[in-house]
């Protein structure tokens, strides 16, 4: 049975558009790349032929596999989350009790989850520790290295 997966629109707007990309512009490049190796000549021995078969393959596995992500995408309606704990779309502001340190996380769906703009997987440990959580509480957290506590400050939309 297929896993079903949650976007917000933005998510999943990005994955249309990977899949748009995908079917729409690398689907007939390498189709292309594909004739034009074919018109070489004798195919036994032709590794352009064989790269751009083996491309083809791959290109066709990914878009498949997209394919089935969507199939089975969720698109969450923010407008019905929870503010009162820290749900999927939350925006957390937690204070890490040993440091000190004010950090604010945005918790994603696993596909959405990126470092860089503060967007923590629900599926991550950080992540796992605060779902259900509530203003003023603490989470402990294990990580990899050990047991992290974070006191909640504010969730918000």
């Amino acid at each position: 049975m297929a896993q079903i997966s949650y976007f917000t629109d933005e998510g999943l707007k990005k994955l249309q558009a990977e899949l748009h990309q995908l079917k729409a512009v690398e689907r007939p490049s390498i189709s292309k790349q594909i004739a034009e190796a074919r018109d070489k000549g004798d195919l036994s021995e032709n590794a352009e032929y064989d790269a751009a078969k083996e491309a083809q393959g791959l290109l066709e596995l990914r878009i498949s596999k997209l394919e089935e992500v969507m199939i089975n995408a969720r698109l969450i309606d923010e407008s019905t989350l929870d503010v009162t704990k820290a749900l999927i779309l939350s925006k957390v502001k937690i204070k890490n009790l040993a440091n000190k340190a004010v950090m604010t996380y945005t918790l994603v769906a696993e596909n959405e989850a990126d470092l860089k703009s503060f967007k923590i997987s629900v599926d991550s440990p950080i992540g796992k520790g605060l779902l259900g959580k509530k203003v003023g509480e603490t989470a402990e957290i294990t990580i990899p290295s050990g047991s992290i506590k974070f006191e909640i400050i504010e969730i918000s939309r």
